[in-house]
């Protein structure tokens, strides 16, 4: 049979700091009522200050490679809407503290959609032998990009990290991805934004420093946002079920970017999907942007919801704008 990336291990790791909708409330002037009718959250993790995206991303990946029993991979791919730093990337700073200097090692950034692009990326180094092996971390500590005076953005995003283990394997066995989805619009830009940081902000101002039109935190204008989710997802969705050969009916899970509970329903819905067959977990982290996916698919396997045979839709939405679609048959993991 043709070579496959098979996921051999899945993991999640959440920094220790719990953020409770009563403490924005006071912060945002709001309720908890409120926060929950329009996001589904109740809850989400911040990190502490001195933690950066690469301690999550570490943990998370070495939790990956504990529960798969191997001690190593050949190639470590992050992602990620908060770097540690704008350069270098923060990959390979993530593969030392998993002591694998050496090792190839690089980010991909897609916003909340990241995760599946990164997915693929290493999907592809493992089906063409490049790599035995290869580590995949979606990590976000997106507490830092928010404006403390903006409730719209404040109440929604968590921080945390999720990492799959992808492993040479064979076409058609439990975990091995098949087909993929991918797109982007570039003229959803400003829809979803941190405006500065970037080359952009410096050919528009001039080599300059300081200023006080800099924008440095994150922006999202949520009802298109929101229109523009429940349609690329739902389309991606249906196209990468065309190209599996499934049906609406055959999908057991569908796990999407925990953007907020409305979407994921509309976009439940909007397949024909009963909603139930939605793997939800944002009530309890938020929206954790890249690392949204691989931890909702860690929570699912160690609450007992994903099991061996389940037939799994992944879809997200993100910043680019950016979309994507992947299909797999869950596979027996170890009990997390």
């Amino acid at each position: 049979m043709a070579h496959a990336a098979v996921i051999a291990a899945v993991a999640g790791h959440l920094p220790p700091r719990v953020v409770t909708n009563h403490e924005l409330a006071e912060q945002y002037d709001t309720t908890d009522e409120w926060i929950r009718t329009r996001t589904g959250i109740a809850r989400r993790h911040h990190v502490d200050p001195g933690m950066a995206t690469s301690d999550l991303a570490a943990e998370a990946g070495r939790h990956a490679l504990e529960h798969s029993g191997e001690d190593g991979a050949d190639l470590v791919v992050v992602a990620t809407t908060t770097p540690d730093r704008p350069c270098p990337a923060t990959a390979p700073t993530v593969a030392a503290k998993l002591g694998l200097v050496g090792v190839p090692a690089y980010d991909v950034s897609a916003v909340c959609t990241g995760f599946l692009y990164a997915l693929h990326s290493a999907a592809g180094a493992v089906r063409t032998g490049f790599a035995r092996r290869a580590l995949v971390i979606g990590a976000e500590a997106f507490s830092t990009l928010l404006d403390p005076a903006d409730r719209t953005t404040g109440v929604i995003f968590g921080d945390g990290a999720g990492a799959v283990l992808l492993r040479a394997g064979d076409a058609g066995e439990p975990g091995a991805l098949e087909s993929f989805d991918l797109g982007s619009d570039g003229t959803m830009a400003d829809l979803i934004t941190v405006r500065s940081g970037g080359s952009e902000e410096h050919a528009l101002r001039g080599r300059t420093t300081g200023g006080t039109d800099t924008d440095p935190y994150f922006r999202m204008d949520g009802k298109p946002v929101f229109m523009a989710a429940v349609r690329h997802m739902t389309h991606s969705a249906r196209r990468v079920l065309h190209e599996t050969g499934w049906s609406i009916e055959d999908v057991d899970h569908l796990v999407g970017h925990q953007a907020n509970t409305r979407i994921l329903r509309a976009v439940a819905e909007k397949l024909g999907l009963p909603p139930q067959r939605a793997l939800i977990n944002i009530a309890r982290v938020g929206n954790t942007a890249a690392a949204s996916i691989p931890l909702a698919l860690a929570h699912g396997q160690a609450d007992g919801r994903l099991r061996k045979g389940d037939r799994v839709l992944l879809s997200a939405f993100g910043g680019g704008a950016t979309w994507g679609a992947t299909t797999l048959t869950w596979p027996d993991l170890p009990v997390l």
